[in-house]
């Protein structure tokens, strides 16, 4: 049995996204977060995602030279999609599409990085949420992590899917903009297991539900 964590960034006044969705403010020059952040990720056994980040991703990490690309092109991956593999097969589309644009001069590399084809092979859960999450979690193996967007995040935490919470605090504050917590019915109550600030201000939290 392994956990299912669900890795966010989060501003000082609990949003994710604007209100449009845009997330650049959470992109800092913190270097010393961002290798933290690296490391998380290369703990993980499993990566999961919704349809639309897995779409997003997939059409970006596979040629990117960006310090987080290693762990989560080869790391296994699952998306959760009720189209089925029709999504597999847009991975493919996508990554010619993006490998013409690297060869007409964008910042990308054209090359594919090492990992880069386990986007293709992804497992796809199509069925009920909870029962594909419990599925995964009874499988051995180190920690899943959960990514965003913030619908698919929400849907985790509204049906009690989410054994621990690795919160990314930045030193920001945007008044308004896509909650994370906004769907729980009842407080859920955190026990906090680590903490940890770095030099730009932003504080890695790491809670357990109780």
């Amino acid at each position: 049995m392994r956990d299912l964590i669900l890795k966010m960034s989060i501003s000082i006044d609990g949003f994710v996204s604007d209100l449009e969705g845009r997330n650049t403010w959470m992109f800092g020059a913190d270097q010393e977060a961002k290798a933290w952040a690296v490391e998380y990720l290369w703990d993980a056994g499993l990566h999961i995602m919704g349809s639309r980040t897995f779409h997003d991703m997939a059409a970006w990490w596979p040629a990117s030279t960006d310090q987080f690309a290693p762990p989560m092109n080869e790391i296994p991956k699952a998306v959760f999609s009720r189209r089925g593999s029709v999504i597999l097969r847009e991975v493919h589309t996508a990554a010619a599409l993006d490998e013409t644009r690297s060869k007409a001069g964008t910042k990308r590399s054209a090359e594919l990085r090492p990992g880069a084809g386990g986007w293709a092979e992804a497992y796809v859960a199509s069925g009920d949420l909870a029962e594909e999450v419990t599925k995964l979690k009874a499988q051995e193996g180190k920690p899943i992590i959960a990514h965003g967007g913030v619908s698919f995040a929400r849907s985790l935490i509204a049906q009690r899917l989410v054994d621990q919470f690795a919160l990314l605090v930045v030193p920001v504050a945007l008044g308004k903009g896509l909650p994370l917590f906004s769907e729980l019915a009842a407080p859920a109550p955190l026990k906090l297991m680590s903490s940890k600030a770095f030099p730009g201000g932003a504080v890695a939290q790491i809670y357990a539900i109780m």
